[in-house]
């Protein structure tokens, strides 16, 4: 069995989807499995009905409007050139008058999410011979949960990917089956492990970060920017762990474990979504897994 494991990470899902296409189309590699998590939960359903262009489309068009119909901060450019958070004092005080427990809202990502993915493209892919798994955080349980679309309905599913999704506090927290729940990012943003468990012997995984920190993070401006960066240290720990777990599990299975990292820092805030990068990302995801396969290949010809 063949598993495709694409990680979270926002908008550098854009950069994954370039890698995945170069895997299916030009490696031709047919995955039996597909997991992901957050951003890698939005494209994994596309990828396995092979409609590439389709969900390459949406995520080179994608804008703060598309995920958030209450969107807590502002995007600025700072005196390095670099995009930045600022708080919408207004939105957020809004928000908390009408009961929120979160500072925005991403209800529009719901809505994308269903019109991106439709009932019958749902049916097919339930009815065809591949899994397609989401990665979510129960927070009432203080436990991991992976969604099966042969377990659920099209509702259901269309809910367990905006969840995986949702990067509290800054989009909804959402109550399903009496729990609250949140970005699977949050216990398994890498989630190798269940793949091996689920029966993978070959593993491609998609990491939507670098392998060693090339920068040290910037000053905190402001309450947002003290969280984005607690975050994503937390999130950083979280990778290492499941990468380090998803390794020795790959051993203990004699599992064959691909890593496709990204080659360089894309962003230092996943949550600006910038149509322009998010279109150059995918193509230089598509190259550097071309440049990676090709530089594998040259090595197993040097071997022989």
């Amino acid at each position: 069995m063949r598993a495709l494991v694409i990680s979270g990470g926002g908008s550098k899902g854009a950069f994954g989807g370039g890698v995945a296409q170069y895997l299916i189309e030009e490696l031709r590699h047919n995955y039996d499995l597909f997991i992901g998590t957050s951003t890698g939960s939005l494209l994994i359903s596309h990828l396995a009905l092979n409609k590439i262009d389709k969900i390459k489309e949406v995520y080179t068009s994608v804008t703060q409007q598309s995920i958030f119909n209450n969107c807590p901060f502002g995007v600025k450019m700072d005196k390095w050139g670099e995009e930045q958070i600022s708080i919408n004092h207004s939105k957020v005080l809004f928000n908390f008058l009408k009961g929120s427990k979160t500072f925005g809202e991403s209800k529009n990502l719901r809505k994308l999410i269903e019109r991106t993915l439709t009932k019958d493209e749902f049916t097919k892919l339930k009815e065809s011979s591949k899994d397609v798994v989401i990665t979510v955080s129960n927070l009432s349980l203080n436990a991991v949960e992976y969604k099966s679309i042969k377990d659920v309905e099209y509702q259901d599913f269309c809910d367990w990917i905006w969840i995986s999704s949702n990067y509290i506090p800054f989009m909804s927290l959402v109550k399903k089956n009496g729990c609250e729940y949140a970005d699977g990012g949050f216990g398994s943003i890498v989630p190798i492990k269940e793949a091996i468990d689920r029966g993978a012997k070959v593993v491609d995984v998609i990491i939507l970060e670098t392998e060693v920190a090339f920068y040290n993070r910037l000053a905190s401006k402001n309450v947002f920017g003290l969280l984005s960066n607690l975050h994503n240290y937390m999130i950083d720990r979280i990778e290492k762990q499941n990468i380090a777990i998803g390794k020795f599990a790959a051993g203990n299975k004699d599992a064959i474990l691909n890593l496709y990292y990204t080659p360089t820092v894309l962003t230092t805030n996943s949550l600006i979504f910038n149509k322009e990068k998010m279109t150059t990302w995918w193509k230089s995801g598509f190259e550097y897994a071309a440049q990676k396969n090709q530089e594998v290949n040259e090595i197993k010809e040097e071997d022989h």
